[in-house]
């Protein structure tokens, strides 16, 4: 859970940061964003799950 705090915490002073500087903000559109990160855990957990039964 600490982990997730401190990510979330760091996004926000990250996207504050971003805004008050008027800079483009470093992730892709939302939807596509947040489906792109569960892309990345759901194809890291289908890997963990293969290699079980590879070994």
């Amino acid at each position: 859970m600490k982990e997730v705090t401190l990510s979330l915490l760091t996004g926000i002073v990250v996207g504050f940061l971003f805004t008050l500087f008027r800079l483009p903000i470093p992730a892709p559109p939302a939807l596509a964003g947040i489906a792109g990160i569960v892309g990345v855990y759901l194809g890291m957990k289908i890997f963990e799950w293969i290699s079980y039964f590879w070994k």
